[in-house]
């Protein structure tokens, strides 16, 4: 029965089928670069100025050439940048270029998708009369001739921004701010953003920086244009307009300052061992006034197994606790059989606390093919309250006394 006592019942939320989710593409690691010298900083800002306006004029020719761009063209942009850095920044350079351009024209799709369906919706509703309720499928009419004199206009609003932005998707123009749209749209409203001018051009200026690296297997330590040995000394390749500020042969500037990754930092020391390729960039945080540095690499991609072949045996279930770990071998349909097939235990625990249900991964999440474990580690206890005593009881007890 329906809530109105009809007999029309409300479809139910389709459940997707379920799947193997592919892993982790790449990984990425900061750190803060400490006890930075005043020269250390002095180099760092002249290096992401300078490679900042290189970038800045990259984009420019980029974004002219639009979709007539060519791998001759790339070329010659990389050619034109290397007399003023060195032939890996210019790579760096165009190759963030080219990404950059690719992720606004994926933008810009995604816009007009999301106008086509502003429009989409707004006809829709002014087509029907107005004040005719909605469904649970679909809206009704607007509830007055004003919101519908409103919307009409609106409507013819986005159908204009439309036009305008398939017309630019035609031409291959995009529209890129380096440095963010919305930093720039701040200078225009500094009491709004609460920032001075002066705090405002500082933030401006560092995040159109340009201070990043691509890595390169076979090369030393895995990057040859930011360098980072295992004891965590960093080394920078310098552009030849900056080579004066060298404090390294080969033009290169140490910093005075060590480096240490915390979180995935033997898994960086194996990769720069082995010489396989990291990628480094080096900004600073306005907010905080620190210099930070991301390593980044890629991770290779491994075959997944389709969801048939993953559960044609079954699975493992580990339910993490704060002090055992509860396994146990699911069926198909990741439900636990009869009888439990795997149990272990991290430390010694009083039997009071470790009961039969507890050790049941009943709040564990089995969507791996081999093992999947829950995100929150809970211990479970249960307690009965001390009881009551009832009025015969009390009676009794009184009585008695």
């Amino acid at each position: 029965m329906g809530p109105g006592g009809g007999d029309r019942v409300g479809e139910l939320r389709s459940i997707a089928p379920p799947f193997v989710a592919s892993g982790p593409s790449g990984v990425a690691v900061r750190t803060r670069l400490k006890d930075l010298t005043p020269d250390d900083e002095k180099v760092l800002r002249l290096l992401g100025a300078h490679l900042g306006s290189l970038a800045s004029r990259d984009l420019k020719t980029r974004c002219r050439d639009g979709l007539s761009h060519t791998g001759e063209a790339w070329a010659v942009r990389k050619r034109e940048l290397t007399p003023l850095s060195s032939s890996r920044w210019a790579g760096s350079i165009t190759k963030a270029t080219h990404d950059q351009w690719a992720l606004a024209r994926r933008c810009q799709l995604a816009h007009i998708q999301n106008l086509e369906a502003g429009v989409h919706t707004i006809e829709d509703r002014l087509a029907l009369p107005v004040g005719q309720k909605g469904t649970k499928k679909a809206p009704g009419g607007y509830r007055s001739q004003r919101e519908w004199h409103a919307k009409s206009r609106r409507l013819r609003a986005l159908q204009d921004r439309l036009a305008a932005v398939r017309a630019d998707r035609e031409a291959g123009v995009v529209h890129v701010v380096r440095g963010g749209k919305r930093l720039a749209r701040a200078r225009h409203h500094l009491d709004a953003a609460q920032l001075t001018e002066s705090e405002w051009r500082r933030g401006w200026e560092a995040e159109r920086w340009f201070c990043q690296a691509d890595g390169e297997s076979g090369k030393r330590y895995g990057n040859e244009t930011i360098r980072i040995s295992p004891d965590g000394e960093v080394s920078i390749k310098l552009p030849a307009p900056l080579a004066h500020l060298a404090n390294a042969p080969h033009g290169r500037y140490v910093l005075a300052c060590r480096v240490t990754f915390a979180h995935r930092g033997e898994e960086w020391a194996d990769r720069i061992a082995a010489n396989r390729a990291v990628a480094y960039r080096i900004h600073l945080d306005i907010g905080r006034d620190r210099w930070y540095l991301t390593a980044s690499w890629q991770i290779p991609p491994t075959p997944t197994l389709p969801i048939e072949a993953a559960l044609a045996h079954g699975v493992i279930g580990v339910d993490m606790n704060a002090d055992h770990l509860a396994a146990w071998h699911l069926d198909t349909h990741g439900n636990p059989p009869a009888t439990r097939t795997v149990s272990s235990t991290t430390s010694p625990a009083p039997p009071s606390t470790v009961t039969p249900r507890s050790a049941t991964p009943s709040h564990a999440s089995c969507t791996g093919p081999k093992r999947a474990a829950s995100r929150r580690s809970r211990s479970r206890t249960w307690t009965s309250p001390p009881r009551r005593p009832g009025k015969n009881t009390a009676a009794a007890n009184a009585s008695a006394s």
